[in-house]
Order: C-alpha cells, then structure tokens, then sequence
C-alpha cells in the first residue's frame, strides 16, 4: 500500500496537468508569438549550453578518471556543487562572478564595456552552469570502468595519448557521453532559478521555456498548462533516449547490453 500511495504522488500531478490541458486550442497556443519565441530560445540556448558543456566536461571528466593528482577528491566535490545548489543561489553566484562588479565580470566591463547579465548569452551561462555536473558525473563513471589496460596497449602500439584518447577512451565511454548530453540538456531546457536570476525575463532575449511558464501563471494559466506540457514531453522523450542499458553503463559502466 505505501507504494502505491508513493506510485499515486508521483503521477498523480502530470495526470491532473493532462487533464488541464485545453486540447481543443493547443494547436493555436503552440502557434502564439509568445511560446514560439520562448521555445525557439529555450531550444537554442540549451543546445548552445550542452556545446559548451561537451567542450570543457570531457576533458574534466577525463582529468578526474584518469589522472591521479593531489586534491582530486576536492576537485570532484566542487564539480558535484552547482547539483545541490539552489538554482536562485547559483543565479547570485554567477551574478557575483560576471556582473558589472563581479570578480572577473568586473574587469572585463571595465576594460571591453562588456555586459554579460540580462542577455542572451547570460542564458547559456547558466544553463551550462548547472548542466555540467550531470555530464560529469556520467561520463567520469564511464571513463573509469573501461579498462585502462586498453591504453597501454594502444601506447605500446605508438599511439600517442591524444590518439589513445579519441581511438580508444572516447568510444568506450560513448554510452556514458551520451547519457551525459541527453541529462544536460534536458536540464538545460527546465532551468529556472538561475536563469532568471542572472539573465532576467526578457521577452525574446531571455526568456525561456520555464521562464515563460512563470509569467504565464499570473495572467493564463491555460497558457502555462500549455507550456508545462511542451516541457514534460520533452523530459519524457528525454528519459526514453535514456533507454535502462545506457543509463548502466553511465553509471555502473557496464557494457550495453
């Protein structure tokens, strides 16, 4: 019985979201300026993010699975932060290191006249930002479970360790790299707190999918329903790519089966 109840509060909501969604006007919904600016952001800079993400989380990744370095347990630990933090206290965080007065911000305000808030390009900061752990953590766990008896072979063989890595770590760990993009990005695209924190809530530049829902609350709930459903077909696509055997190897890095 409790795990049906527990069954029951978890489904119960997205049932109750289904039921709520005007059926006979969404066609026309999806069609208002205002979702199809905010789903052409959301998709935009979310893709954008996980490319930034897949740029400096594979090479992280590789550092923390293959390299044995003082302080490698506190570098892990500082990867896995922005996956507990509150998204509104990363949003500050972010403010604090590139606002108009923040650390490095600052000087390149100063210097440039560069402003990185409240634009678009703020969006995809953020969104990288509290993205790149669930990568990580996917493709260090899958990095660590292929043999590194592989790249010794290969270097006996006279391949040098960027080819090691692109011929043979790279492919092995492939379920995981790919479990980390669809995670990131689909946490990329419901990203909320940070978002509005560091990059506002402006129409056609900032305003995202989430952001969009926030709005709509206030004045169309139909609209926000509308909204919420896009964003929970996304996740469900999102967790059928994520099929049981490449969540696995992610985690367990086992071979898929």
């Amino acid at each position: 019985m409790p795990g049906v109840l527990g069954v029951l509060f978890l489904v119960l909501p997205m049932v109750a979201l289904l039921l709520r969604v005007p059926w006979p006007d969404l066609g026309r919904r999806l069609l208002e300026p205002e979702v199809l600016d905010a789903l052409r952001l959301s998709l935009v800079t979310s893709v954008a993010a996980v490319a930034v993400v897949t740029a400096v989380g594979i090479p992280l990744s590789w550092l923390l699975a293959r390299v044995d370095f003082p302080g490698r347990t506190a570098l892990r630990a500082l990867v896995i932060v922005p996956l507990v933090l509150p998204p509104v206290v990363g949003g500050v965080a972010l403010l604090s290191a590139f606002g108009r007065r923040g650390l490095v911000g600052g000087p390149l305000y100063d210097t440039f006249g560069v402003s990185l808030p409240f634009t678009t390009l703020a969006v995809v900061i953020a969104h990288a930002y509290v993205s790149l752990p669930f990568f990580v953590l996917s493709v260090e766990g899958a990095m660590r479970a292929t043999s590194t008896e592989l790249d010794a072979v290969a270097a006996t063989l006279g391949a040098s360790r960027w080819t090691t890595f692109l011929r043979v770590t790279l492919p092995l760990a492939g379920p995981g790299v790919l479990a980390g993009l669809v995670l990131s990005w689909a946490r990329a695209l419901g990203e909320f707190g940070a978002t509005i924190t560091f990059a506002g809530n402006y129409p056609g530049t900032t305003r995202t999918m989430p952001n969009a829902i926030y709005v709509a609350l206030q004045a169309d709930q139909d609209a926000a329903v509308v909204l919420s459903v896009i964003l929970m077909a996304v996740s469900v696509a999102a967790l059928a790519l994520m099929r049981e055997h490449w969540f696995d190897q992610a985690i367990r890095g086992g071979a898929p089966r």
